[in-house]
């Protein structure tokens, strides 16, 4: 049986890009994590610390899309790195990261980058 958690539109405003101007006035992002975990005894018992609890998700992508960098590239492995180390027990993990908006030569509503096994 597969089971899947996905977080989706975790809508956070970060300071990532290689023009300067993007680290002084920021940007619009938005983080999805999909993960695959065996909730079953979860469901079953309805007992939390058998799952993936969503507010510590949440929390690692905020406080990794809080440190600048130049790449959302790096900033995406970081946020999935961080998600495994803090649960072994997810069997596949998907993180995307979403900038709206982002400043090119061009009208382009978004780009973004996956990282996932």
């Amino acid at each position: 049986m597969k089971n899947t958690i996905n977080i989706d539109g975790i809508k956070l405003y970060a300071f990532h890009g290689c023009l300067d101007e993007e680290g002084r006035v920021g940007g619009e992002y938005i983080v999805n994590v999909s993960m695959e975990v065996d909730f079953n005894e979860a469901a079953i018992t309805d007992d939390l610390n058998l799952t993936i609890d969503y507010c510590t998700v949440f929390n690692i992508c905020k406080t990794e899309m809080a440190i600048r960098s130049k790449l959302i590239e790096h900033v995406v492995k970081r946020i999935y790195d961080n998600i495994k180390k803090t649960f072994p027990q997810l069997i596949q993990t998907k993180v995307t990261i979403i900038k709206l908006l982002p400043p090119m030569n061009g009208p382009v509503d978004k780009v973004s980058v996956v990282f996932e096994d």
